[in-house]
């Protein structure tokens, strides 16, 4: 039977770098995905770097997005050392491009919440929005400019995270999905497999979408998949520094000159199919937003699956079955939140407290008792 002080449910980019942080604190550390690491979420997402809410209800996560965010710099590089892969990280800021016909109160609004949130946010003139981005559509009427925020290669990011716990010691296993947990009385010990158990003091699920597929989790974590859908675009004569966002379609230049869009969010279980609807909207609002894209060639087309909670926020931290920890449920902010639940989680693991508040994403909150309260380090 393999043993390990740790074993992760779950080979993404977020069970990549927990797998990291607990073999760098020493620990003897398994990850188990049911395909090829790497292959799910954390391969379809767009790297955007945000902590911006997209909703009045995820306001409650701009700490935490905040906190990974300041984390990024640090966290890309030391896995850059480790990993010796470069992970495609941008630090140069957001346009948020207005259309609307009342931009001046759209755009106090916006500025308000930002700063009421302790983020960075300016108000542009179009005229100044062109000059910083000049692929802007002439219909843009202003913008709000966000120069904290970055973005990175998530494909390069999930490659480099899980070469470094590799090379730090984590063993990782390909093909071998976990069925449930392994539960004896009140405690996790570890995970069922396929056709075997692996024995582990400290258990932690972060199999994104499938999480609660997994025997035993869906109580924790009842998460569901929120499909979307991008397109990698070439277009030599767009240049384009900044992420662009409107409100229909976000766009995010690689150092390699590809452009990608995206993306839609829809309920349609574990479809990924690309649709033509789907990719009809996207270029329609892409071309609004940068119109010198009409002229693009498509490179390359996919759909990902997000995983989703019912209230939009991310699951993280114990369970009331000792030993079991939950690092799922994500969203729209899987990259974003990586480097923070990581840290949190090999926190509890190693410390049982934790440097920033995460009662608020309790596995517990889904079910009837009030959440306990849960230690926490002074900042």
């Amino acid at each position: 039977m393999k043993k390990f002080d740790a074993a992760i449910a779950g080979g993404g980019v977020i069970g990549g770098a927990i797998a990291l942080e607990l073999a760098r604190a020493g620990m003897r550390v398994g990850v188990f995905d049911r395909q090829q690491p790497g292959q799910e979420a954390s391969w379809a997402s767009a790297g955007i770097l945000s902590p911006a809410p997209e909703s009045p209800g995820m306001i409650a996560m701009v700490p935490l997005g905040k906190k990974s965010l300041s984390m990024y710099p640090e966290f890309v590089a030391q896995v850059e050392e480790i990993s010796g892969k470069s992970t495609g990280f941008r630090a140069e800021g957001t346009l948020e491009a207005l259309f609307s016909g009342d931009t001046k109160a759209e755009l106090s609004t916006i500025i308000a919440l930002h700063h009421g949130l302790g983020l960075q946010a300016e108000a542009l003139r179009a005229e100044d929005a062109r000059e910083l981005e000049p692929a802007l559509s002439d219909d843009v009427e202003a913008a709000v400019l966000r120069p904290e925020e970055c973005s990175v290669d998530n494909r390069a990011l999930t490659n480099a995270v899980l070469e470094a716990a590799w090379r730090s010691g984590t063993e990782i296993f390909s093909d071998n999905g976990v069925k449930g947990i392994w539960r004896e009385e009140n405690r996790c010990a570890g995970l069922i497999l396929q056709n075997e158990k692996v024995e582990a003091k400290w258990t932690i699920v972060a199999a994104g979408c499938f999480s609660a597929a997994i025997e035993g989790v869906a109580a924790y974590a009842p998460v569901r998949p929120a499909r979307g859908q991008m397109i990698s675009l070439r277009a030599d004569e767009v240049k384009m520094r900044r992420v662009l966002w409107s409100e229909h379609i976000y766009l995010v230049p690689r150092n390699d000159g590809r452009i990608l869009a995206g993306a839609t969010v829809e309920y349609v279980g574990f479809d990924k199919r690309n649709t033509a609807g789907g990719i009809e909207k996207m270029l329609s609002a892409a071309i609004e937003l940068a119109p010198g894209l009409a002229n693009a060639r498509m490179e390359e087309t996919w759909a990902g699956l997000r995983p989703d909670s019912p209230d939009h926020l991310p699951i993280l931290g114990p369970t009331d079955l000792d030993g079991l920890l939950m690092a799922t449920g994500h969203f729209r902010s899987g990259i974003l939140l990586t480097p923070i639940t990581a840290r949190l989680i090999r926190e509890w693991i190693t410390e049982q407290q934790v440097s920033v508040d995460w009662d608020r994403f309790s596995p517990l909150r889904f079910q009837t008792e009030k959440t306990p309260a849960t230690k926490r380090m002074p900042a």
